[in-house]
């Protein structure tokens, strides 16, 4: 039976202010045991962050719906300040691209090591899909954000 992710209690607060601290908190997630607090195992969300990082250098294939466009764009500097909220729910599409299949622990963590390096290295962007075209400071405040989101529902066993 599927948790409802956005009402799981015992998260991680996560802030990662950089990509190394993310890399960081990957080295530890895949050091030790972890406990899952989602529905998705670390392999499978090392993926799902490293697929969406992707695609925001080689485009999205999800379309959100025209409110939900709508209201990304007149809210656009609020939700680039706030923590992503848990549960929320991808159009089909977006499901289908950006849901994870079962995924090692170590795959996931190499592509997302992977999909970073490659952020921190093409200066291209393309728009978001909710929120438009965003600078690369912006992308990063999201994709830090994002990983904030998946990471939280990971707790590590190291002691």
């Amino acid at each position: 039976m599927a948790v409802n992710t956005a009402k799981v209690e015992g998260r991680r607060k996560l802030k990662f202010a950089s990509y190394e601290e993310l890399l960081a908190d990957v080295d530890r997630l895949t050091a030790a045991p972890v406990k899952t607090l989602g529905n998705w195992s670390p392999g499978q969300i090392f993926r799902h962050l490293a697929r969406a990082y992707n695609s925001s250098i080689d485009g999205f294939t999800v379309i959100f719906p025209l409110p939900m466009r709508v209201l990304g764009r007149l809210f656009r500097k609020k939700l680039l300040t706030m923590q992503m909220p848990a549960g929320i729910k991808l159009p089909a599409s977006g499901a289908k691209a950006l849901f994870p299949p079962e995924t090692s622990t170590e795959e996931g963590a190499a592509e997302l090591r992977d999909a970073i390096s490659r952020l921190q290295r093409e200066p291209a962007r393309v728009p978001h899909p909710a929120l438009g075209t965003l600078t690369r400071e912006e992308w990063d405040k999201v994709h830090l954000s994002h990983a904030n989101l998946h990471l939280s529902f990971l707790i590590p066993n190291d002691g």
